[in-house]
Protein backbone atom coordinates (compact mmCIF):
# COMPACT_ATOMS: atom_id res chain seq x y z
CA UNK A 1 0.00 0.00 0.00
CA UNK A 2 1.03 3.60 -0.44
CA UNK A 3 1.86 5.53 2.72
CA UNK A 4 2.75 9.22 2.94
CA UNK A 5 4.61 10.58 5.97
CA UNK A 6 4.98 14.32 6.34
CA UNK A 7 7.45 16.23 8.51
CA UNK A 8 10.33 13.97 7.55
CA UNK A 9 12.76 16.15 9.53
CA UNK A 10 11.39 14.39 12.61
CA UNK A 11 13.30 11.17 12.10
CA UNK A 12 11.42 7.98 12.90
CA UNK A 13 13.65 5.20 11.56
CA UNK A 14 11.75 2.49 13.42
CA UNK A 15 8.50 3.45 11.68
CA UNK A 16 10.01 3.96 8.25
CA UNK A 17 12.07 0.79 8.23
CA UNK A 18 9.20 -1.36 9.50
CA UNK A 19 6.76 -0.07 6.88
CA UNK A 20 9.28 -0.60 4.09
CA UNK A 21 10.07 -4.09 5.36
CA UNK A 22 6.36 -4.92 5.08
CA UNK A 23 6.55 -4.05 1.41
CA UNK A 24 4.68 -0.76 1.52
CA UNK A 25 5.49 2.21 -0.72
CA UNK A 26 6.59 4.99 1.66
CA UNK A 27 6.75 8.63 0.50
CA UNK A 28 8.48 11.11 2.81
CA UNK A 29 7.62 14.82 2.59
CA UNK A 30 9.43 17.66 4.40
CA UNK A 31 8.07 20.06 6.96
CA UNK A 32 6.38 23.03 5.32
CA UNK A 33 5.40 21.11 2.19
CA UNK A 34 2.95 23.14 0.10
CA UNK A 35 -0.64 21.98 -0.11
CA UNK A 36 -0.51 21.17 -3.84
CA UNK A 37 2.43 18.83 -3.36
CA UNK A 38 0.68 17.16 -0.45
CA UNK A 39 -2.54 16.82 -2.44
CA UNK A 40 -0.66 15.15 -5.29
CA UNK A 41 1.15 12.82 -2.91
CA UNK A 42 -1.98 11.58 -1.11
CA UNK A 43 -4.15 11.21 -4.21
CA UNK A 44 -3.55 7.44 -4.27
CA UNK A 45 -2.39 6.98 -0.68
CA UNK A 46 -3.91 4.44 1.68
CA UNK A 47 -2.49 6.00 4.85
CA UNK A 48 -1.23 9.44 5.86
CA UNK A 49 1.13 9.96 8.78
CA UNK A 50 1.55 13.56 9.90
CA UNK A 51 2.98 15.52 12.81
CA UNK A 52 2.84 19.26 12.11
CA UNK A 53 1.76 19.66 8.47
CA UNK A 54 -1.84 20.93 8.11
CA UNK A 55 -4.22 18.33 6.70
CA UNK A 56 -6.99 20.46 5.22
CA UNK A 57 -10.36 19.58 3.75
CA UNK A 58 -8.81 19.98 0.30
CA UNK A 59 -6.13 17.42 1.11
CA UNK A 60 -8.69 14.98 2.50
CA UNK A 61 -11.08 15.33 -0.42
CA UNK A 62 -8.27 14.68 -2.89
CA UNK A 63 -7.32 11.39 -1.20
CA UNK A 64 -9.64 8.93 -2.90
CA UNK A 65 -8.22 5.78 -1.27
CA UNK A 66 -7.25 7.14 2.14
CA UNK A 67 -8.25 4.88 5.03
CA UNK A 68 -6.68 6.68 7.96
CA UNK A 69 -4.69 9.65 9.24
CA UNK A 70 -2.24 8.85 12.03
CA UNK A 71 -0.87 11.80 13.99
CA UNK A 72 2.44 10.57 15.33
CA UNK A 73 2.16 12.85 18.32
CA UNK A 74 -0.61 14.37 20.42
CA UNK A 75 -2.11 17.59 19.07
CA UNK A 76 -4.76 17.21 16.36
CA UNK A 77 -5.59 20.87 15.70
CA UNK A 78 -3.88 20.77 12.28
CA UNK A 79 -6.30 18.13 10.95
CA UNK A 80 -9.75 18.89 9.54
CA UNK A 81 -11.36 16.11 11.54
CA UNK A 82 -14.90 16.87 10.43
CA UNK A 83 -13.87 16.47 6.78
CA UNK A 84 -12.21 13.17 7.64
CA UNK A 85 -15.37 11.94 9.38
CA UNK A 86 -17.48 12.90 6.38
CA UNK A 87 -15.26 10.75 4.15
CA UNK A 88 -15.06 7.79 6.54
CA UNK A 89 -11.36 8.34 7.22
CA UNK A 90 -10.36 7.42 10.76
CA UNK A 91 -8.14 9.90 12.61
CA UNK A 92 -6.00 8.73 15.50
CA UNK A 93 -3.18 10.20 17.57
CA UNK A 94 -0.67 8.86 20.09
CA UNK A 95 -1.56 10.75 23.26
CA UNK A 96 0.36 8.98 26.00
CA UNK A 97 3.90 8.46 24.79
CA UNK A 98 5.48 11.58 26.35
CA UNK A 99 3.27 12.70 29.22
CA UNK A 100 5.97 12.42 31.87
CA UNK A 101 8.64 13.49 29.38
CA UNK A 102 6.96 16.80 28.53
CA UNK A 103 6.26 17.50 32.19
CA UNK A 104 9.96 16.96 32.90
CA UNK A 105 10.78 19.44 30.14
CA UNK A 106 8.42 22.04 31.57
CA UNK A 107 9.80 21.58 35.07
CA UNK A 108 13.36 21.82 33.76
CA UNK A 109 12.48 25.24 32.35
CA UNK A 110 10.88 26.23 35.66
CA UNK A 111 14.04 25.34 37.59
CA UNK A 112 16.31 27.07 35.08
CA UNK A 113 14.24 30.26 35.22
CA UNK A 114 13.98 30.26 39.01
CA UNK A 115 17.73 29.74 39.44
CA UNK A 116 18.78 32.04 36.53
CA UNK A 117 20.86 29.20 35.11
CA UNK A 118 20.92 30.45 31.51
CA UNK A 119 22.19 34.02 32.14
CA UNK A 120 24.60 32.74 34.79
CA UNK A 121 26.02 30.20 32.35
CA UNK A 122 26.38 32.87 29.68
CA UNK A 123 28.10 35.24 32.11
CA UNK A 124 30.48 32.56 33.34
CA UNK A 125 31.50 31.64 29.81
CA UNK A 126 32.05 35.29 28.89
CA UNK A 127 33.75 36.51 32.07
CA UNK A 128 34.92 33.45 34.00
CA UNK A 129 33.11 34.16 37.27
CA UNK A 130 30.11 35.88 38.83
CA UNK A 131 29.94 37.47 42.26
CA UNK A 132 26.72 37.41 44.35
CA UNK A 133 25.30 40.64 42.98
CA UNK A 134 21.60 41.47 42.88
CA UNK A 135 21.23 40.56 39.20
CA UNK A 136 21.97 36.93 40.08
CA UNK A 137 19.50 36.72 42.95
CA UNK A 138 17.54 33.54 42.28
CA UNK A 139 14.29 32.18 43.68
CA UNK A 140 13.29 29.18 45.76
CA UNK A 141 10.59 26.89 44.43
CA UNK A 142 9.56 25.52 47.83
CA UNK A 143 6.85 27.70 49.28
CA UNK A 144 6.14 29.48 46.01
CA UNK A 145 2.93 29.08 44.01
CA UNK A 146 2.87 27.10 40.77
CA UNK A 147 -0.27 27.71 38.71
CA UNK A 148 -1.28 25.10 36.15
CA UNK A 149 -3.60 25.85 33.26
CA UNK A 150 -5.02 22.48 32.29
CA UNK A 151 -4.99 19.39 34.46
CA UNK A 152 -4.61 16.44 32.13
CA UNK A 153 -1.92 13.82 32.50
CA UNK A 154 0.96 16.23 31.79
CA UNK A 155 -0.48 18.79 34.17
CA UNK A 156 -0.87 16.15 36.86
CA UNK A 157 2.75 15.07 36.43
CA UNK A 158 3.81 18.70 36.71
CA UNK A 159 1.73 19.05 39.87
CA UNK A 160 3.43 16.03 41.44
CA UNK A 161 6.90 17.35 40.65
CA UNK A 162 6.17 20.82 41.99
CA UNK A 163 4.11 19.84 45.03
CA UNK A 164 5.43 16.52 46.31
CA UNK A 165 8.88 16.96 44.80
CA UNK A 166 9.68 20.60 45.59
CA UNK A 167 7.05 21.45 48.24
CA UNK A 168 5.51 24.26 46.22
CA UNK A 169 1.89 25.29 46.58
CA UNK A 170 0.13 24.07 43.43
CA UNK A 171 -3.10 25.58 42.10
CA UNK A 172 -4.86 24.73 38.85
CA UNK A 173 -7.44 26.17 36.48
CA UNK A 174 -9.28 23.47 34.55
CA UNK A 175 -13.07 23.56 34.17
CA UNK A 176 -13.08 19.86 33.23
CA UNK A 177 -11.59 18.66 36.53
CA UNK A 178 -13.30 18.65 39.90
CA UNK A 179 -11.94 20.14 43.09
CA UNK A 180 -11.98 16.69 44.69
CA UNK A 181 -9.89 15.21 41.87
CA UNK A 182 -7.33 17.97 42.29
CA UNK A 183 -7.36 17.81 46.09
CA UNK A 184 -6.53 14.10 45.94
CA UNK A 185 -3.26 15.12 44.29
CA UNK A 186 -2.56 17.99 46.66
CA UNK A 187 -3.73 20.68 44.25
CA UNK A 188 -6.13 23.58 44.88
CA UNK A 189 -8.76 24.21 42.21
CA UNK A 190 -9.12 27.81 41.04
CA UNK A 191 -12.36 28.64 39.24
CA UNK A 192 -11.26 31.99 37.80
CA UNK A 193 -8.26 32.19 35.46
CA UNK A 194 -7.56 35.75 36.58
CA UNK A 195 -7.16 34.56 40.17
CA UNK A 196 -4.63 31.95 39.08
CA UNK A 197 -2.65 34.44 37.01
CA UNK A 198 -2.39 36.95 39.84
CA UNK A 199 -1.57 34.38 42.55
CA UNK A 200 1.13 32.37 40.76
CA UNK A 201 4.88 32.76 40.81
CA UNK A 202 5.11 30.28 37.94
CA UNK A 203 2.30 29.78 35.39
CA UNK A 204 2.61 26.60 33.34
CA UNK A 205 0.33 25.89 30.37
CA UNK A 206 -0.91 22.31 29.88
CA UNK A 207 -4.34 22.54 28.21
CA UNK A 208 -5.12 21.45 24.66
CA UNK A 209 -5.56 23.96 21.85
CA UNK A 210 -9.12 24.24 20.59
CA UNK A 211 -11.43 27.15 19.71
CA UNK A 212 -12.16 27.72 23.41
CA UNK A 213 -8.50 27.90 24.46
CA UNK A 214 -7.14 29.91 21.51
CA UNK A 215 -5.53 33.02 23.08
CA UNK A 216 -6.90 31.93 26.43
CA UNK A 217 -3.97 33.82 27.93
CA UNK A 218 -4.27 37.28 26.40
CA UNK A 219 -2.88 40.70 27.25
CA UNK A 220 -5.29 41.08 30.19
CA UNK A 221 -4.23 37.80 31.76
CA UNK A 222 -0.53 38.44 31.20
CA UNK A 223 -0.76 41.84 32.86
CA UNK A 224 -2.41 40.21 35.86
CA UNK A 225 0.77 38.23 36.57
CA UNK A 226 3.16 39.25 39.31
CA UNK A 227 6.19 41.30 38.18
CA UNK A 228 8.44 38.49 39.41
CA UNK A 229 6.44 35.66 37.83
CA UNK A 230 7.38 33.39 34.93
CA UNK A 231 5.25 31.89 32.16
CA UNK A 232 6.02 28.39 30.83
CA UNK A 233 4.33 26.99 27.73
CA UNK A 234 4.98 23.46 26.47
CA UNK A 235 1.45 22.89 25.11
CA UNK A 236 0.59 24.96 22.01
CA UNK A 237 1.75 28.43 21.08
CA UNK A 238 -1.66 29.79 20.14
CA UNK A 239 -3.03 29.28 23.65
CA UNK A 240 -1.07 32.44 24.44
CA UNK A 241 -1.44 35.76 22.64
CA UNK A 242 2.20 35.78 21.61
CA UNK A 243 2.26 39.41 20.47
CA UNK A 244 1.00 40.44 23.90
CA UNK A 245 3.56 38.19 25.55
CA UNK A 246 6.41 39.81 23.62
CA UNK A 247 5.16 43.25 24.67
CA UNK A 248 4.87 42.25 28.33
CA UNK A 249 8.37 40.77 28.31
CA UNK A 250 9.86 43.80 26.57
CA UNK A 251 8.25 46.08 29.12
CA UNK A 252 9.59 43.98 31.99
CA UNK A 253 6.11 43.43 33.40
CA UNK A 254 6.89 39.77 34.16
CA UNK A 255 10.20 38.17 35.06
CA UNK A 256 10.56 35.89 32.06
CA UNK A 257 9.27 32.90 30.12
CA UNK A 258 10.15 29.39 29.03
CA UNK A 259 8.67 28.55 25.61
CA UNK A 260 8.80 25.26 23.73
CA UNK A 261 5.87 25.91 21.36
CA UNK A 262 4.92 28.70 18.99
CA UNK A 263 2.00 29.52 16.73
CA UNK A 264 4.32 29.92 13.76
CA UNK A 265 6.97 27.22 13.68
CA UNK A 266 9.84 27.11 13.09
CA UNK A 267 11.20 30.32 14.59
CA UNK A 268 13.95 32.16 12.78
CA UNK A 269 16.37 34.97 13.54
CA UNK A 270 15.28 37.25 10.69
CA UNK A 271 11.58 37.89 10.21
CA UNK A 272 9.67 35.90 12.81
CA UNK A 273 7.33 38.04 14.95
CA UNK A 274 8.99 36.70 18.10
CA UNK A 275 12.59 37.08 16.90
CA UNK A 276 13.59 39.68 19.50
CA UNK A 277 13.12 37.08 22.23
CA UNK A 278 16.39 35.51 21.10
CA UNK A 279 18.24 38.30 22.86
CA UNK A 280 16.02 38.45 25.93
CA UNK A 281 18.10 37.39 28.97
CA UNK A 282 15.18 35.91 30.90
CA UNK A 283 13.56 33.89 28.12
CA UNK A 284 14.34 30.26 27.38
CA UNK A 285 13.49 29.21 23.83
CA UNK A 286 13.21 25.52 22.99
CA UNK A 287 12.45 24.24 19.46
CA UNK A 288 9.34 22.17 20.31
CA UNK A 289 11.50 19.36 21.63
CA UNK A 290 10.43 18.74 25.22
CA UNK A 291 8.96 15.45 23.95
CA UNK A 292 12.19 14.37 22.29
CA UNK A 293 13.92 11.74 24.42
CA UNK A 294 15.15 8.29 23.50
CA UNK A 295 12.55 6.61 25.66
CA UNK A 296 9.63 8.73 24.45
CA UNK A 297 10.54 8.22 20.80
CA UNK A 298 10.71 4.46 21.30
CA UNK A 299 7.19 4.55 22.74
CA UNK A 300 5.97 6.84 19.95
CA UNK A 301 7.34 4.65 17.16
CA UNK A 302 5.99 1.43 18.67
CA UNK A 303 2.47 2.77 19.17
CA UNK A 304 2.39 4.56 15.82
CA UNK A 305 3.20 1.29 14.08
CA UNK A 306 0.37 -0.42 15.98
CA UNK A 307 -2.10 2.19 14.71
CA UNK A 308 -0.71 2.00 11.16
CA UNK A 309 -1.11 -1.76 11.08
CA UNK A 310 -4.68 -1.52 12.35
CA UNK A 311 -5.57 0.93 9.56
CA UNK A 312 -3.80 -1.00 6.81
CA UNK A 313 -5.22 -4.38 7.88
CA UNK A 314 -8.77 -3.06 8.19
CA UNK A 315 -8.93 -3.77 11.92
CA UNK A 316 -10.65 -1.55 14.50
CA UNK A 317 -8.35 1.40 15.18
CA UNK A 318 -7.57 1.94 18.85
CA UNK A 319 -8.20 5.52 19.98
CA UNK A 320 -6.77 6.26 23.41
CA UNK A 321 -7.35 10.02 23.36
CA UNK A 322 -10.18 11.54 25.37
CA UNK A 323 -10.33 14.56 23.04
CA UNK A 324 -13.99 14.99 22.10
CA UNK A 325 -13.03 15.86 18.53
CA UNK A 326 -12.03 12.24 17.93
CA UNK A 327 -15.36 10.88 19.16
CA UNK A 328 -18.07 9.63 16.82
CA UNK A 329 -15.83 8.26 14.11
CA UNK A 330 -16.62 5.39 11.75
CA UNK A 331 -17.17 1.84 13.03
CA UNK A 332 -13.51 1.04 12.56
CA UNK A 333 -12.64 3.12 15.63
CA UNK A 334 -12.53 1.53 19.05
CA UNK A 335 -12.15 3.69 22.15
CA UNK A 336 -10.17 2.83 25.27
Amino acid sequence: MKIVRTDAELQTPGIDQALLAMGHDLVLLPDGVDSNTLIDAVAEADLLLMCYTPVTRGVIESARKLKGIVKYGVGIDAIDIEAAKEHGIVVVNVPGYAEETVAEGAFTMLIALAKKLIPLDQHMKAHGWAWPEHQWMASDIAGRTVGLIGFGKIGKSMARMAGYGFRARVIAYSPDNSADEMAALGVEKVDDLSDLMSASDFVSVHCVLNPQTHHLIGERELRQMKPGAFLINVSRGAIVDEAALVDVLNQGLIAGAGLDVFSNEPLNLHDHPMKNLYSHPNVILSPHLTFYTKEAMQRLEAETLERCNEVLEGKPVTIKSTDARLAGQNPLAQYL
